[in-house]
């Protein structure tokens, strides 16, 4: 029999009174994928870490680790937080290729033979740019290529689709595939079950912290057992922008009223001066109180940098951003207490977006006490309800950052921004990264604040499926351009650009099901 290249026997890990993992048991073949799923918090990012001899500050750990390569590559749900940001692109992969004998022109060749494996477009551009100038999806590709160059025979991919679009998740899946066609083990964690239906070999389904199913993915995908894999599965199945109909409600149309929000003829660069790196021309969105427009497109095509224009977090930009109809500053630092207020911003990182050092609570708190001007008292009390109704119990919100999972702290993150009451929310893929039953719950969420608030939503999403859910209108984005929008139902079913109909034809094939939802 093949020996495994990471065993993983009763595994408990302990940290902060409480059990993060508690007896996990699983192996990594040579050429196979073992897959684990669950839901937010359920312990796989920390079983998967313990490959790396990585646990939480102070943890007990008890059970068995072995890798007898002691090589492990890995790509994080969060791949800004493995880039040195002071560091270019090109200067981080080299340290790497440095390590392995040879020339300079062989240690060029191993990072560009990495780049293309790891499916980058345009990589000596790539190359050049600092980590904050990239997009999540190009972060995420930048450290898969350092996995593939550190030679390591065992692979831990935690959410290696998250903030891609359906033509590069399509593009990933491949090179994972040829990573399991080299012989390297893959341990895969993600909430993508298309993906894992895909990729895995063998499947662990995990529940607060406990291994609940396990055995071979036709088994556990096909004919469950335990009734969280069997949710899990449901949830999947049922599309997630398909709303519950609430009592009563009737169908609406778009609306096409005066723009709550408006972006006229945006340009925005790389760098302090106008001749950088151009990310978007002549850009022009707009949308309605109480509506929602999606802003759709392949990786790196500009879509996180208009959404960062918008709320005036992006340094190099020209052209005007309205909110009802008056010019808004252009950086944040500019905006008025009222106009901070009125549009807040979700992170696609939210682990970057959080104090380390102060709890959960405090953060989300703080919105309302500095934006709305309420009491600390009555702050934290309108935070607990808010983070209840999301998932989040008192006992986790008091917590640090770190004592929560990425699918908790988008929640939090998303609670934060509705605390300041926004007049528009802009949200940079915030439902990545999140299991089926958590993504429902924030759809649900984003849709009672379109339709009950009227909160007007400018959603930045690669989820075809949670755009055609929420959207009024969507706006295509590629190459920095809007190359089609219009209305979400005329744009899903007659798509006029090539582009457009490649990126749905790739959602297609990757399961999606893109479908307008019911308007309300």
């Amino acid at each position: 029999m093949t020996e495994p290249v990471a065993r993983i026997e009763d595994l408990r890990v302990e940290a902060g009174g409480r059990t993060l993992v508690d007896g996990v048991c699983l192996s990594v073949l040579p050429g196979r994928c073992t897959a684990l799923v669950g839901p937010s918090g359920s312990g796989k990012t920390t079983t998967g870490l313990a490959l790396l001899g990585e646990y939480p500050a102070g943890a007990c750990v008890t059970g068995r680790v072995d890798v007898p390569d002691g090589r492990t590559g890995y790509v994080p749900q969060h791949p800004a937080a493995a880039l040195n940001p002071a560091r270019r692109a090109g200067a981080l992969l080299g340290d790497i290729a440095r390590r392995t004998p040879g020339t300079r022109a062989d240690r060029t060749a191993r990072v560009a033979e990495a780049l293309r494996l790891a499916q980058l477009p345009d990589p000596d551009t790539v190359l050049r740019r600092f980590p904050h100038q990239l997009s999540g999806g190009q972060q995420q590709r930048v450290v898969l290529a350092q996995a593939l160059l550190s030679g390591a025979r065992v692979v831990v991919a935690d959410e290696p689709t998250t903030g891609q679009d359906a033509l590069t998740k399509r593009r990933m899946a491949a090179e994972l595939r040829e990573l399991r066609a080299r012989g390297i083990g893959l341990l895969l964690l993600s909430h993508d079950l298309g993906l894992v239906r895909e990729l895995a070999d063998d499947v662990v389904v995990l529940q607060n912290g406990r291994a609940v199913e396990s055995g071979t993915a036709e088994q556990v995908l096909t004919a469950p057992r335990h009734p969280a894999a069997r949710a899990l599965l449901a949830r999947d199945a049922s599309p997630v922008h398909e709303p519950t109909p609430s009592p009563g409600a009737g169908d609406r149309a778009p609306e096409e009223g005066a723009p709550c929000l408006e972006a006229v003829a945006v340009r925005a660069w790389h760098g302090g001066r106008r001749t950088g790196a151009v990310v978007l021309r002549d850009t022009s969105i707009a949308v309605a109180g109480g509506a929602c427009l999606a802003v759709v497109g392949r990786s790196g095509s500009g879509k996180t940098t208009l959404a960062r224009c918008l709320a005036g977090l992006h340094r190099g930009w020209s052209g005007r951003v309205l909110l009802d109809g008056r010019p808004l500053p252009r950086s944040l630092r500019g905006r008025s207490r009222e106009q901070l207020a009125a549009v807040q911003y979700v992170f696609q990182d939210a682990h970057a977006a959080f104090d380390p050092y102060r709890t959960v609570l405090d953060q989300v708190s703080r919105t309302a006490v500095r934006l709305r001007g309420a009491t600390a008292e009555a702050a934290r009390a309108e935070a607990l309800a808010l983070l209840a109704g999301l998932g989040l119990p008192e006992e986790t919100a008091r917590r640090r950052p770190a004592g929560l999972s990425g699918g908790e702290l988008q929640r939090a993150a998303l609670a934060r921004a509705l605390l300041a009451r926004p007049r528009v929310l802009v949200c940079d893929e915030i439902t990545s990264g999140l299991d089926t039953v958590t993504r429902h719950a924030i759809g649900d969420l984003l849709r009672r604040q379109r339709d009950e608030a009227g909160t007007a939503l400018v959603l930045v999403t690669h989820d075809l499926a949670v755009a055609a859910g929420l959207a009024d209108t969507v706006a295509v984005v590629e190459a920095g351009r809007v190359v089609e929008q219009g209305r979400a139902d005329q744009l899903w079913s007659a798509p006029a650009h090539p582009f457009t109909r490649e990126l749905l034809a790739a959602a297609h094939g990757t399961g999606g099901t893109i479908r307008a939802a019911p308007r309300r």
